[in-house]
């Protein structure tokens, strides 16, 4: 099986997950960047970018090198004898960057297995804590029905200092679909 993520699945993601430039403390004190990248993806961010905000294109390059190493391998292994469709795949791997739990997925078991409602009902089961009810719920209609979320827009948040915590009062919303086509063509 070959998997690619499109860039209309980074948006799916991204759309998710929101993007901060520079370093900030996530909501258990680990350094994380980008698009909810941290030091445990193999890719270091403290202190690369405490105080040092990246471009976009940074951000997106980044982000496509962890999915590439650290996220598609495990869908790769887990759907192992099924081609996935663009949006399987998004849906997929939106839960699993969110989750890591693929492999432990009831739902991903009882699709392989053709018990498609089981699956769909299941996928609900990662719905803790109830902030994530959204996130899962549009994951699962994504892969169940193929109806994507995103609209090409990201929420970007700045950096509080020196709490180094996201001041999620003052996102705004940027277009990221010329940056995406380019890396995700």
């Amino acid at each position: 099986m070959t998997l690619r993520v499109t860039a209309n699945i980074a948006a799916e993601l991204v759309s998710h997950e929101g993007l901060v430039r520079e370093a900030y403390r996530d909501s258990v004190g680990v350094w994380t960047w980008g698009i909810g990248v941290t030091s445990a993806s193999g890719h270091k961010v403290y202190p690369r970018y405490k105080d040092n905000p990246q471009t976009l294109r940074r951000c997106f390059e980044v982000f496509e090198w962890v999915l590439r190493r650290k996220y598609l391998p495990a869908i790769a292994e887990v759907f192992a004898g099924h081609d996935l469709s663009e949006h399987e795949l998004g849906a997929a791997l939106s839960f699993h960057y969110n989750t890591g739990g693929l492999r432990r997925a009831t739902w991903a078991r009882q699709w392989r297995e053709g018990q498609i409602s089981k699956a769909r009902a299941s996928i609900m089961n990662w719905s803790h804590p109830p902030e994530i009810v959204s996130r899962r719920r549009k994951e699962q209609r994504l892969f169940f029905d193929g109806i994507w979320s995103n609209e090409g827009a990201a929420s970007e948040f700045p950096v509080a200092k020196p709490s180094y915590k996201p001041r999620f009062s003052q996102a705004k919303r940027v277009q990221i679909r010329t940056v995406l086509r380019d890396l995700f063509p």
